[in-house]
């Protein structure tokens, strides 16, 4: 029979070797910082961070624990880097919204909890603000589960020609958040994103005398009922935006499914890929001729490329020409993936390369 003083016991004795092999971990991250000063070069290494926790993974013998190793040794990485951070200083990342807006998180889940972020009115301004130094790195939203594409990213993709070097998915939990004490009774209007009033739309039809006002963003809508002061005033967000200006939770959870989620891309200047990446986004031109898309999109059959997903946006000032964006599994280095990007390059008036990331979906 199993006796949990034992056991209790057993683990103390893991602990105490664990925090030991910590401590001189960190005395090796401390070098790496070092080394890194010295010689100039980015705290932030995804392609080393990803090599270290796949390279462990094989290692776990019992590979029922993946997901949790997996999630352990992500952590274990992200304190590394926020100890690296505290003595060389900050990538700098830029996300549009404010404090608790769930680009905060995604940057924050991505990227680590140390300070290096700037925030930004819209989201054209992350853009600018990447294509003049200010950043290193933008965190921008292109995908919700529930309410589909976020079109001005991608337009943006193509009219700055940066590249997607990482992607993070955040799951997203609407919330009717108010001042302390505020009734549904209260409510007369309701400010938010679009995107937070199309995810909730279930829940506002049963209060269809509510005035709903869109917003900048879902957090910067709670920052407005914070300084208004009104009880009648209620904003859509998140449990972490309601957190940061002192507000409650109304109604928790409105949104319309359960699992709705919104994928997040990171991106840069410099095209960056490794051997563990396996997403490739394209965007290529369509013209307005039979069977056009189906001569392009037939190389990925060919080479037997999984797509995972299709997007078309007209071009502007063209009428009735499109660009369409693709997303497909597969690494840059496959014979297969070259094969289809050169045959369709070929045959497109516009093409370009978005990126070849590590996807989190």
């Amino acid at each position: 029979m199993l006796d949990i003083d034992k056991l209790r016991n057993e683990i103390d004795d893991i602990d105490k070797q664990i925090i030991e092999l910590f401590e001189k971990r960190m005395d090796v991250v401390l070098n790496v910082a070092k080394y890194k000063m010295e010689r100039n070069l980015p705290i932030f290494n995804g392609a080393r961070e990803n090599a270290v926790i796949e390279k462990n993974l094989k290692r776990l013998k019992n590979k029922e624990y993946s997901d949790y190793a997996e999630k352990f040794l992500n952590d274990m990485m992200t304190t590394s880097r926020e100890f690296q951070q505290s003595i060389m200083g900050q990538v700098k990342v830029g996300v549009q919204g404010v404090e608790g807006s769930f680009s905060e998180e995604a940057k924050i889940n991505y990227f680590g909890e140390e300070k290096g972020i700037v925030f930004y009115d819209e989201f054209e301004d992350v853009f600018d603000a990447l294509k003049n130094g200010e950043i290193d790195y933008g965190v921008l939203p292109v995908e919700n589960s529930s309410t589909g594409a976020i079109t001005v990213v991608y337009d943006l993709m193509k009219d700055y020609g940066f590249y997607i070097v990482g992607e993070q998915c955040v799951k997203v939990k609407q919330n009717l958040i108010g001042l302390k004490g505020t009734k549904i009774s209260d409510i007369k209007e309701v400010y938010s994103h679009p995107q937070g009033f199309a995810q909730s739309s279930e829940f506002l039809k049963k209060h269809k005398e509510w005035i709903q006002i869109p917003y900048h963003n879902t957090a910067l809508s709670v920052k407005h009922i914070y300084e208004t002061g009104e009880k009648s005033k209620v904003a859509i967000a998140s449990e972490r935006a309601a957190k940061k200006y002192g507000l409650e939770i109304v109604k928790g959870n409105i949104n319309d499914e359960s699992e709705n989620t919104t994928k997040f891309i990171v991106i840069g200047k410099k095209l960056e890929y490794y051997k563990f990446s396996n997403r490739v986004s394209i965007v290529f031109s369509l013209e307005d001729e039979a069977g056009t898309l189906y001569k392009l999109l037939r190389h990925f059959s060919e080479n037997n490329i999984n797509l995972k997903k299709i997007e078309s946006r007209p071009i502007s000032n063209l009428p009735w020409k499109y660009v369409l964006y693709v997303d497909f599994e597969g690494n840059l280095d496959d014979a297969e993936v070259k094969n289809a990007i050169s045959l369709i390059e070929e045959k497109s008036r516009y093409f370009k390369l978005l990126g070849n990331y590590k996807s989190k979906e």
